[in-house]
């Protein structure tokens, strides 16, 4: 078997993983707000981190020397993701999807503030190329802005500064130390949000095997990403990736009468050059 088509076998994993927790967040929306489901995925997220870190024999690698970086990354991280649930609960998924595809194009743009990191001509193009597709999806105008448009735009920008800030704790921590802080802390987060009003939601029955799949599903759908970029080239994973935005294009259109539009695809297009740009351009300065 081919490393390309091992790759795209994980991709397929992380696919299916993302389409499902978007469909679970929909479905958990009529219960739980965006603050109570972050807790209830949290607290599992960190019995899933415990379990896994045990039997990895991993356990002994989390430590508490990086606590003020732990905290601002998953300020970062808790704040993006619920404003993508939010954005998910309330406009199209196909738009959530593509304007969540320009994180890499935040990225390009803060690192040089945060990692001081050099930012090439290159790479002011692909971002350039980016926020084009931006305006092309989001198509801003007083009667056409929603929250949920916000939300979706914002959630890019808030998992960018979360992606930095990882690339810093890596140099030092082990990935079950940057789980287990994540999920420790955002389970704080939303206990704290949820719980402000002394009123924190129960899922019903029906809906609690919903929130166990969400939280599942983001883990795997990571822990599937991950591997295929350890397996091939961001330059060949990236396309792969995404193969996101048509497949909840058509789930959106077959469960939820979402249109499938054309502009979206188009704003989206452009986004996908715009951080393939920018990952060829990284690939040659490596090499070079």
């Amino acid at each position: 078997m081919t490393t390309t088509l091992q790759a795209a076998l994980w991709m397929i994993g992380a696919i299916v993983a993302f389409t499902t927790m978007a469909i679970g967040g929909r479905s958990v929306s009529a219960e739980l707000d965006t603050f109570e489901l972050m807790l209830y995925r949290s607290v599992i997220g960190i019995f899933i981190v415990l379990g896994i870190g045990f039997y990895a024999g991993s356990l002994h690698q989390i430590r508490a020397q990086k606590l003020g970086l732990h905290l601002i990354r998953n300020i970062c991280h808790f704040i993006g993701q619920n404003l993508w649930f939010f954005a998910i609960m309330t406009i199209p998924l196909a738009q959530v999807f593509a304007l969540e595809f320009t994180t890499p194009i935040w990225v390009l743009l803060l690192s040089p503030l945060i990692l001081q990191e050099r930012l090439t001509g290159v790479g002011l193009i692909a971002a350039l190329i980016g926020f084009i597709g931006i305006l092309i999806v989001a198509r801003p105008d007083p009667g056409n802005m929603s929250p949920g448009l916000l939300a979706a735009a914002g959630c890019a920008v808030f998992f960018a500064l979360s992606a930095i800030y990882t690339r810093k704790l890596t140099r030092t921590e082990s990935v079950t130390s940057i789980l287990f802080f994540l999920t420790t802390s955002q389970a704080v987060f939303g206990l704290i949000t949820a719980g402000y009003d002394g009123d924190i939601a129960v899922p019903s029955l029906a809906l609690m095997p919903w929130v166990v799949i969400i939280s599942i599903a983001g883990l795997v759908a990571h822990y599937c990403l991950t591997k295929a970029l350890t397996i091939a080239p961001a330059s060949t994973v990236m396309p792969m990736d995404f193969a996101r935005l048509p497949t909840i294009a058509v789930v959106g259109m077959l469960l939820y009468d979402e249109p499938l539009e054309l502009l979206v695809f188009v704003g989206a297009a452009l986004i996908f050059v715009g951080n393939y740009i920018n990952i060829r351009q990284s690939r040659r300065a490596v090499l070079n």
